[in-house]
């Protein structure tokens, strides 16, 4: 009985270490690092790939986690983790707007339409999220994640990949893998049901998917 409970305590901490280093506010900068290393991006300086990747990580991820902070601080949501569905609506709203401020500095910084289009997937996931979050909870944390596959899908697609196709495969097969991984977490944590999951996973690729093939 003890082993059994100290099994279960060990998958607990494993799918929360989980849902953490795949959290829907990092996800998009392992897109990010992956588009300024396996792209045409990789041929710009160091320096300038690094500096992308610090504004993006700030925008979309710092900016959303103060966000955060400031809600629970003033008591508008009551757990930083949302964990109640009425409390994502806000969150969700404020995180699409910074994805658009986001495409807007890549835009202005005349990046690749298609990297733009990406973020911009992104954000159209946000707003989905928080359109489908008022009658029901919708993993983000999918979102994420699947956001990242279709990038990688549709960058292949497009063929702008600068590496070879054993090491696309093995990028796509692993983050395939991966979103098996993070929803059985989310449903082990019971975050989530397969059908949240599910939804979210399906959100995440088709919104990317679609502004890269429509406007990349």
């Amino acid at each position: 009985m003890t082993s059994h409970l100290a099994r279960i305590r060990l998958l607990t901490e494993l799918a929360k270490l989980v849902s953490t280093v795949l959290s829907p506010l990092l996800t998009p900068s392992y897109g990010m690092f992956l588009a300024i290393n396996i792209s045409p991006k990789v041929l710009d300086g160091t320096g300038q790939r690094a500096w992308l990747l610090v504004i993006f990580l700030g925008i979309t991820c710092m900016l959303p986690m103060a966000t955060i902070a400031v809600l629970h601080n003033f008591n508008i949501v009551k757990d930083k983790r949302m964990t109640r569905r009425r409390e994502r609506l806000i969150p969700y709203l404020t995180a699409a707007a910074y994805y658009g401020i986001a495409v807007w500095y890549l835009m202005y910084n005349h990046e690749p339409q298609w990297l733009a289009m990406y973020v911009a997937g992104g954000g159209l996931a946000c707003l989905v999220s928080a359109i489908v979050n008022l009658r029901w909870k919708i993993s983000a944390h999918m979102a994420g994640i699947g956001g990242v596959l279709a990038f990688l899908w549709q960058l292949d697609a497009m063929e702008l990949s600068v590496i070879s196709p054993v090491w696309m495969t093995f990028f796509i097969c692993t983050t395939i893998m991966l979103c098996g991984v993070l929803g059985s977490a989310r449903m082990l944590l019971k975050r989530h049901d397969f059908l949240q999951v599910l939804a979210g996973f399906v959100n995440g690729l088709v919104c990317v998917s679609l502004m890269m093939r429509l406007f990349g």
